[in-house]
Parts: C-alpha cells; sequence; structure tokens
C-alpha cells in the first residue's frame, strides 16, 4: 500500500534526523520541569507579608493586658492550602517606608499595619464598661500597603484581611448575618499549582510538532522527491496521510514523555490515563493538521518555519493553553455554548484534559469535547490536503 510505503520512508527520515526528533520529543519534559522548577518544586505559590503591630493594647480592668495585634499575627501565618501548605509566609516589620521599598522592588507583596488603637476598639465592641463611658471613637481600620500592578499584591491581600476579619468576628462575638460556602470541583481545592498547570503542559508538548509536521512536508518539495513520488501514481491523500501518522506517533511518545516527567515530580491524575493519551494523540493529530495548512502554503522549508509561527502563536495564546480566556460565546449546539475560540482544536482538547486529569473524568464524560475535536481535526486535515494537491501536485 502507499499509504505504509510513505510511513516507512517518513519514519526513516525521522531517525536520520536524529537530534531533532529527539529535541522534538524531549521538549514538552523539559517544560514540565522547568515550571516544575519555577514554581518551587511542585508546591503552590507563598505570598509574602510583612505586618507592622503598631498596637498599643489595652489594660483590662483586672490588671491584665490585653494585646489584639500580638494575638493576631500568628492566625495570618496559619492561613495555608488545603493540603497543609503556607498560602502566606509573615514577617514582623517596623520600618514602614524600608517596607514600602521592598514592595515597590516586588521583594515582598503585601505590608498589612495594624492600628494603634486595634485593642481598645476590640474591648469597646465587646461592650466593656471601662470603654464604653469613655467618649472615644469605637471604630479603627488596618492598612494594606501593595503595588496594585502585582498580581500577588491582591492574593496576599485578601488572605490577610480574611484572616483579620476573623479574628474580629470570634473576638467580639459580632455574627454574620450571611455564611459562605465553598464547594471544590473534583480534587481541584487539593492539587497544587504544579498540578494544576500540566494539563496545560501537556497539550504545549504537542503545539510544538506544527514546526516538523509543516517543513517535513515542505522539504520534499524543496528537494524535488514529491515530483518523484508522484510518477508512482501517489495521490495528496497517501502522502499527507503517510507522513502524518508519523508526526502523530512522535506527538504521542512526547506526551507520554511529558506525562512521566510530570508524574515522577508528584503529578497525580484522578481519570483514566488511557483516556488522557487518548486526547493528547488526538490533541496532536490536530496539530499535525494545522502544519499541514501550513505546508500547502509553503515551498520551501525556511518558508514553512517562517508561516508556522502565525499558527503556533494563535493555539498557544488563545486556546487556553497559556492561560485562561474570557468566553466570547457564539450560538448553542446541543446545550453546549460555542465561543469564537472553539473553532481551535486545542480549545477542547486542554479543557478535556483538565475534566480527566484534575476532575477525574472518564470517556463518557468528556464525549462533546473529544466529538468536537475529533470534527475539526477532520476539518484541518481536509482543508490542509485540498490546499496540497492544488498547489503542490496539479499534475495529479
Amino acid at each position: 500500500m502507499r499509504f505504509l510505503s510513505i510511513f516507512r520512508k517518513n519514519l526513516t527520515e525521522q531517525f536520520r534526523n536524529f537530534w531533532i526528533l529527539i529535541l522534538v520529543v524531549i521538549c514538552a519534559p523539559i517544560f514540565v520541569f522547568g515550571y516544575w522548577l519555577f514554581i518551587g518544586g511542585g508546591g503552590s505559590t507563598t505570598y509574602d507579608v510583612v505586618v507592622i503591630n503598631e498596637d498599643a493594647g489595652w489594660t483590662l480592668p483586672d490588671g491584665r493586658i490585653f494585646s489584639g495585634g500580638e494575638e493576631i499575627i500568628p492566625l495570618i501565618e496559619t492561613v495555608t492550602y488545603p493540603d497543609g501548605q503556607p498560602i502566606l509566609d509573615v514577617a514582623v516589620g517596623t520600618d514602614r517606608a524600608e517596607v514600602e521599598a521592598q514592595l515597590r522592588n516586588r521583594d515582598v507583596d503585601a505590608l498589612l499595619i495594624i492600628p494603634e488603637d486595634f485593642s481598645r476598639v476590640l474591648i469597646a465592641a465587646m461592650e466593656t464598661p471601662a470603654v464604653a463611658e469613655t467618649s472615644e471613637p469605637t471604630t479603627t481600620a488596618i492598612t494594606l500597603v501593595g503595588d496594585l500592578t502585582n498580581p500577588y499584591y491582591a492574593v496576599a491581600a485578601v488572605m490577610a484581611s480574611t484572616a483579620v476579619e476573623d479574628y474580629v468576628t470570634a473576638v467580639t462575638g459580632d455574627e454574620r448575618p450571611v455564611g459562605y460556602e465553598e464547594i471544590a470541583l473534583g480534587a481541584s481545592a487539593a492539587r497544587t499549582e504544579f498540578e494544576i498547570y500540566v494539563p496545560g503542559l501537556l497539550v504545549f508538548s504537542v503545539v510544538m510538532l506544527i514546526f516538523p509536521a509543516a517543513m517535513d512536508a515542505a522539504r520534499e518539495i524543496e528537494s524535488g522527491t514529491l515530483r518523484r513520488l508522484q510518477l508512482t501514481r501517489m495521490t495528496a491523500r497517501d502522502f499527507l496521510l503517510g507522513a502524518s501518522a508519523v508526526q502523530t506517533l512522535v506527538g504521542v511518545v512526547s506526551i507520554t514523555l511529558a506525562f512521566l516527567t510530570a508524574t515522577a515530580l508528584g503529578f497525580r491524575s484522578l481519570g483514566p490515563l488511557w483516556v488522557a493519551m487518548l486526547v493528547g494523540a488526538v490533541s496532536a493529530l490536530s496539530v499535525v493538521g494545522v502544519g499541514l495548512v501550513v505546508a500547502a502554503f509553503s515551498r520551501t522549508v525556511t518558508e514553512a518555519f517562517v508561516i508556522a509561527n502565525f499558527p503556533l502563536i494563535v493555539l498557544m495564546f488563545f486556546s487556553g493553553v497559556m492561560f485562561p480566556l474570557p468566553g466570547v460565546p457564539l450560538f448553542t449546539v446541543a446545550g453546549h455554548t460555542i465561543g469564537l475560540y472553539d473553532i481551535l482544536p486545542l480549545t477542547h482538547g486542554i479543557v478535556a484534559l483538565n475534566k480527566v486529569l484534575v476532575m477525574g473524568a472518564g470517556l463518557g464524560d468528556i464525549g462533546f469535547e473529544l466529538s468536537a475535536l475529533l470534527v475539526l481535526t477532520a476539518i484541518y486535515f481536509a482543508v490542509g490536503i485540498v490546499l496540497f494537491r492544488r498547489r503542490h501536485m496539479r499534475a495529479q
């Protein structure tokens, strides 16, 4: 069969370009390991908060000194992730100017200042007669200082102020009229920051296939091999499917190594691994399909490399691989909202992988995403084959 002949030929050429093959395969594990190092060994982000305690304390009727400021600092330090890792790294400061300089340099994330009358106001709120008879004000304010352009500041400030509010409520007995309950989907609350980003990193590993998929086809055009193959009555479909099968195989190897690397660094999949690998394989195939469209517009390897950068950027930044994107709904199909970015196959691939790896979903739970991924893959392949035949195989 011509398809098998093309497959064997391209597979042999992959091993001839050994170092390029190695770079493509190990790219994803390197990204996974690099991100693991970036966030500090697979744990979750810790935010640096400096507390300046200006509280003067308050003398109780029995002579004891009540200091709410000193009591609250250890409570802020107890704010942790569900797995017990600390969210806030708290340090006690004294010089506000020095801490503000650290904030500007982003050496710390937030400054919390406990006011001088903090303890007195807490006692007054409990209606202690010794304080209630005075004309002193019974309100005060905690001061938060930080760089609002620093995304870490918002998290650190919210976490620290929440700890303060909980303490004030416990001391004064001021019950809140509305309670809050948070329900985490699956085991998402127990995932480390590293584990949350692994699905995106796995999909990112197959995005790089767009380069070899486009460049290998362009190489056959530039070298004249494609014309010689046409003498064997080879069709565009035979040529492109055979070449694509090899690239898909490389993608499966790459995503497998990336997953093994993530597992060795502490990642845990809650769903069936074979389902995750199926999604990864189809995602790789979809990227190869995009690469075929690029090859259709390329006559040299250099052209293929340059052109491939444009769909690479689109796939990386508009499919949710690098960061979540706001939805741009267009219409609804079978109860599923179709958005602007859903024309990109990897948009569905990243959602499916998140469901399987993080939420513990099975094959039946990702039916819509997998179907959309398969349909889009078929469309990109069909477009690539038609364009390639018209532009490079007109003699057929």
